[in-house]
């Protein structure tokens, strides 16, 4: 029986490579591609012989027969996907991803191309890996990281049910093994080293810091206490340093979540889960003992559009009608035809279910629009307008989070679009926005790219496309020569950032936080304090010195 792609797709088509019948798609060179909520096999066409799923970094790829969760369901949507979107590809037209296996060959003259990187997220590593792994050049790549641990958003987005997603984290380690990659964690570029300092010791810089910033509703009330945005809420929950001490008041019986894409649904979802089962996770010990009191019961996950336009992608929405304890109710009826997407259809079952007493609920509230949100000293309720009607109601709730999208900050020294939320560029390639001027020496991967949209393996092919155009202007001649050599850097960081830490620290930091785990039942207990970070890693480089002293 054909192979089956599930929930946890990272889209990063490193099956599409090696698939020797060409069933997977939508591929890299396709249109659909960058839109895609996951990949698909084609049960018509593929001869289950299992390449697919052995290079499946995050386990996807399950036989059609395997006995999971909702099996069916995905069975069902892989083949109505090729019912609805015939081939855009002739057969065996396939777009080879990264490399897969570390380069035999480089060319050793002229000398290594240098290249600096700022940021440890998925973006960050899809590049390292596109330069160190190409056999046409000799590569050195030094990557910069404000945090005392890498991951971006696969450690500190990802929600932590999710552990599937978060082992393409193992993609990312075999990046940082390789020959020519230079880790300094805890040196904040910007602030530690100036851009210009950093540009000084490499030909070329690109940036892959990411979205940390938010996207505002504009309401009245929205500064109150008891309103916040996602991205907090998530990275709170994931143990970001920056969210720490953060506080989030749960003793509300109704919270209202702004948004109904992916992040919404996570945080929904965390909100009302069982505590036992969060155990089980690497959520924050913070969070676990905060949402282990929590006197939340109901959270209504607001739309502003019709259920047709739920921003959320299907298979995150199939995986909340099987939560224990847990009630997925839709507001009014959904009408969905046998012809309507398969993420209508589900909602429309969800819409004729009925609420079991004692269960925990998730509701969506499709058209309606946040006009104010309500009280004296803190969050009391959100005034909401009928999308349809204009009438207006009210929706008593202790907690507001908006997650209306990530938003990318300003870098200095960098052209920004401000209405995107990210740094002006063709390509990957750094430009002024009025002339179209390269920025000398700059590129950009990510979400300070593109926006934040897409998922994980998304990050694949926006970061080759940088690169791409980062080794053409190599090529052509443009990128100036470093001034200082990479002991240079170090020295540098050294003096800067004492306790700057190294790969070989983030791997011990890394081993000692899944051991921590390990001990308990959980696949790992994060460390969130960088203090903590520097110590533990100081502990083990000083057994170290003892054992061979």
């Amino acid at each position: 029986m054909a192979y089956v792609v599930t929930q946890n797709c990272c889209n990063d088509a490193t099956c599409v490579a090696v698939c020797p019948v060409d069933c997977i798609h939508p591929t890299p060179a396709e249109r659909d591609y960058s839109r895609t909520e996951m990949l698909y096999i084609d049960p018509s066409t593929c001869i289950d012989c299992g390449a697919c799923a052995d290079v499946c970094p995050v386990d996807a790829i399950v036989p059609g027969d395997a006995i999971a969760p909702d099996v069916d369901r995905y069975r069902e949507m892989n083949a109505d996907y090729f019912q609805r979107n015939p081939r855009a590809t002739d057969s065996g037209t396939h777009v080879q991803p990264l490399p897969l296996t570390l380069a035999t060959a480089r060319v050793d003259d002229p000398p290594a191309l240098r290249v600096a990187i700022v940021g440890s997220g998925p973006s960050a590593f899809y590049a390292a890996e596109e330069l160190l792994a190409r056999r046409d050049i000799a590569a050195e790549v030094t990557m910069f990281e404000r945090l005392p641990v890498a991951g971006g958003l696969v450690r500190f987005g990802v929600a932590p049910d999710h552990w599937r997603t978060k082992t393409v984290d193992k993609v990312f380690n075999r990046t940082a093994s390789r020959t020519g990659f230079t880790f300094h964690l805890g040196v904040d570029v910007g602030r530690d080293l100036s851009l210009d300092e950093v540009l000084a010791h490499h030909h070329a810089v690109i940036h892959a810091s990411g979205a940390s910033g938010d996207r505002r509703l504009g309401i009245a009330g929205e500064d109150l206490p008891g309103s916040g945005s996602a991205r907090e809420f998530v990275a709170w929950y994931n143990g970001h340093p920056d969210q720490a001490n953060a506080s989030f008041d749960l003793s509300t019986r109704r919270v209202v979540v702004v948004g109904n894409g992916n992040v919404a649904l996570d945080v929904a979802r965390i909100l009302v889960s069982d505590a036992k089962a969060l155990r089980r996770t690497d959520i924050a010990d913070h969070a676990l003992t905060t949402l282990a009191d929590s006197a939340v019961e109901e959270v209504i996950v607001l739309g502003r559009r019709g259920p047709e336009f739920a921003a959320c992608t299907t298979p995150e929405l199939l995986a909340l009608g099987s939560l224990p304890g847990i009630d997925v109710i839709v507001e009014g009826s959904v009408t969905a035809g046998p012809d309507a997407p398969i993420k209508t259809q589900i909602l429309a079952e969800y819409a004729r279910r009925q609420a079991t007493p004692g269960n925990r609920r998730i509701v969506f509230r499709f058209g309606s629009t946040p006009g104010a949100l309500i009280g004296s000293d803190h969050v009391e309720a959100l005034q909401v307008t009928d999308t349809a009607a204009g009438t207006t109601s009210r929706i008593d709730c202790g907690l507001l989070l908006r997650a209306v999208g990530y938003r990318g900050r300003p870098i200095d020294g960098l052209p920004f679009d401000s209405a995107t939320g990210t740094v002006v560029n063709v390509e990957g390639r750094v430009v002024e926005p009025t002339t179209g001027t390269a920025v000398a020496g700059h590129y950009v991967a990510g979400w300070i790219k593109r926006g934040a949209t897409g998922v994980i393996g998304t990050n694949r092919y926006c970061a080759a496309e940088t690169v791409t155009t980062l080794l053409d202007d190599h090529r052509r001649g443009v990128l100036g020569a470093p001034s200082g050599t990479l002991a240079d850097v170090e020295e540098l960081v050294r003096q800067r950032c004492p306790d700057a830490l190294s790969g070989a620290d983030w791997r011990t930091i890394d081993r000692y936080e899944r051991e921590r785990g390990r001990e308990v039942g959980r696949p790992r207990i994060k460390i969130v304090d960088a203090h903590e970070a520097v110590a533990v890693a100081g502990a083990s480089r000083s057994s170290s010195a003892a054992v061979v002293g």
